[in-house]
């Protein structure tokens, strides 16, 4: 006999393995999420999945808040045993240590505002990488052409790797990341619900997270079904 399906918040139809799927490849999770690869992520899932046959020692993801930046890094440093470090963190860690220590490194947040000395230790890891035949892989919301780097040897070295980009989903994809999102929260809903908030909600990966855990939140707070209804309500109470 098969075992009973535990029953899921909401109110809605559960949703099949085959209905979150939507034709997309659903990649190993890291922690608890799933990667789902469509049209807006799969040249930056196919440049992770090349390494090691990279034509330059480094490469810049490049995408969105909430985009996957940091899970394609994460499963390339699995591959890669790379070392994760912070850019700020690079002056108070040295290059020559960074480099010694293996031959990936893992560099979350290019574009953040960092002092000259972190940028110095940067250049110095470069450098120190490509002459040991290591690699580096940075993320970035922001393209490295339009970095204010202030050494300019270092934004020499940067905009030479390749850059891949992660953009924002279509209806597809969003649909599909929606889906995944209230399935993790156990809440069963309608198309009509995903509809809805395609046409209505803001488009992003960021957004479709924040805006699934509100309706939760009112979801319980309220004891009511996730339907329509209640979706146009939380959306109007954040316009």
């Amino acid at each position: 006999m098969a075992a009973p399906q535990q029953p899921r918040r909401g109110g809605g139809p559960a949703l099949t393995a085959r209905q979150l799927a939507l034709d997309f490849e659903h990649r190993p999770a890291l922690g608890s999420e799933d990667f789902i690869v469509a049209g807006a992520n799969r040249e930056a899932v196919a440049w992770i999945d090349r390494w090691p046959d990279w034509p330059a020692p480094g490469s810049i993801l490049v995408g969105p808040a909430a985009s996957g930046k940091t899970h394609l890094s994460n499963v390339w440093a699995s591959r890669s045993a790379a070392r994760p470090l912070a850019y700020a963190d690079l002056d108070a860690i040295g290059a020559d240590s960074i480099a010694a220590s293996g031959g990936a490194v893992v560099l979350e947040g290019l574009d953040r505002k960092v002092t000259p000395t972190a940028e110095t230790a940067l250049l110095h890891t470069v450098n120190l990488l490509a002459e040991a035949g290591g690699y580096l892989l940075a993320t970035s919301r922001t393209a490295p052409a339009r970095l204010g780097f202030g050494l300019a040897d270092l934004a020499s070295r940067v905009r030479a790797f390749p850059v891949v980009a992660l953009r924002q989903p279509d209806d597809a994809l969003l649909a599909a990341v929606l889906r995944k999102q209230f399935a993790d929260r156990q809440l069963g809903v309608g198309q009509g619900v995903i509809g809805y908030l395609l046409r209505h909600g803001e488009r992003s990966f960021a957004a479709a997270k924040r805006t699934v855990a509100r309706i939760d939140r009112a979801a319980m707070q309220r004891k009511r079904q996730v339907t329509v209804a209640l979706v146009r309500d939380i959306l109007a109470s954040v316009d």
